[in-house]
């Protein structure tokens, strides 16, 4: 009798769990695109697609240009264009092409970065509790949803702007400083009951597995690695990073010893994807994730 209640126990409680993941309104994510032209023209059909999925909203995790260009801005302004087809919020990560790589087609590139913010992080999003970290920091973004806490930084591939000349040092050291108050207020704010899980989205592949072979010193994400596990540490509950850079579709758990930590990667150039993700209440399993690929670039 025990035995048969306790099954019917648990029965009822995986019937209630499953009704609140699919109660949940999924979000889109997708970067590395678009690299060129015919690439943009593919990305107009899959933002139908996305659209056509009805998420809360998408987020793009940067690199909306080639690691060479174009960093102009008709590219750009181009992008916002494209990007307004999305028909729930949208908001953009940071990545390295469109800013601390124009360097190689004789951009500044804090003069891109700060078009960059002028196009794209000038603006409030309707989404709740939306809000910038400062004026000198728009792109960091926090909102909530879904029994989440959602963070945007700017961490960009390219080393994350490290290591080449000293101007982009300093930039580094001044950003990084600004990251780390960031995920200090988001640590705060996931203390609260009903935040069930933190996800904190960046463009740049933080090298979980430490195989970037880069001086002592010089590893521009050293830094942020350490802030991560920290994080997940002090949280206790499931922390979600999202990211793209190295192209290729993961969801894992890549750092042994913060087993709450759940990484997801896009698919990007050149493949063309998204993922679409409906976070839930268990921290086994905190976030379930589809993957759309265009089958032209599969």
């Amino acid at each position: 009798m025990i035995r048969t209640l306790l099954s019917v126990a648990l029965a009822l409680a995986a019937s209630l769990a499953q009704a609140q993941v699919a109660n949940r309104t999924p979000f889109a994510l997708l970067g590395d695109v678009p690299y060129s032209q015919p690439h943009a023209n593919l990305l107009d059909a899959m933002i139908d697609e996305i659209n056509a999925s009805k998420p809360a909203f998408s987020v793009h995790l940067g690199d909306i240009t080639g690691g060479n260009g174009p960093c102009t801005d008709e590219w750009f302004e181009a992008r916002v264009k494209q990007f307004a087809r999305f028909r729930a919020p949208f908001v953009l990560v940071v990545g390295d092409n469109e800013w601390t790589d124009c360097h190689r087609t004789g951009f500044d590139p804090m003069e891109r970065l700060a078009k960059i913010r002028t196009l794209f992080h000038s603006q409030p999003v309707a989404l709740p509790g939306f809000r910038r970290q400062s004026a000198d920091y728009p792109e960091h973004v926090m909102w909530t949803h879904d029994g989440a806490l959602f963070v945007g930084l700017n961490v960009p591939g390219s080393n994350n702007n490290l290591g080449r000349t000293p101007e982009m040092d300093a930039e580094y050291a001044a950003r990084m400083k600004a990251v780390s108050a960031w995920m200090d207020e988001a640590v705060r704010l996931a203390g609260a009951r009903e935040i069930e899980t933190l996800v904190v989205m960046m463009q740049a592949n933080p090298n979980f597995e430490s195989t970037r072979r880069t001086p002592p010193g010089r590893d521009g994400y050293a830094e942020l690695r350490r802030l991560l596990e920290s994080t997940a540490a002090k949280i206790g509950k499931p922390l979600v990073v999202a990211h793209g850079d190295t192209h290729r579709f993961k969801h894992d758990r890549p750092v042994a010893g913060a087993p709450n930590l759940v990484r997801i990667e896009v698919d990007g150039w050149p493949w063309l994807g998204w993922v679409k993700v409906r976070l839930t209440p268990d921290p086994a399993n905190p976030a379930v994730v589809e993957r759309f690929l265009n089958p032209a670039t599969k």
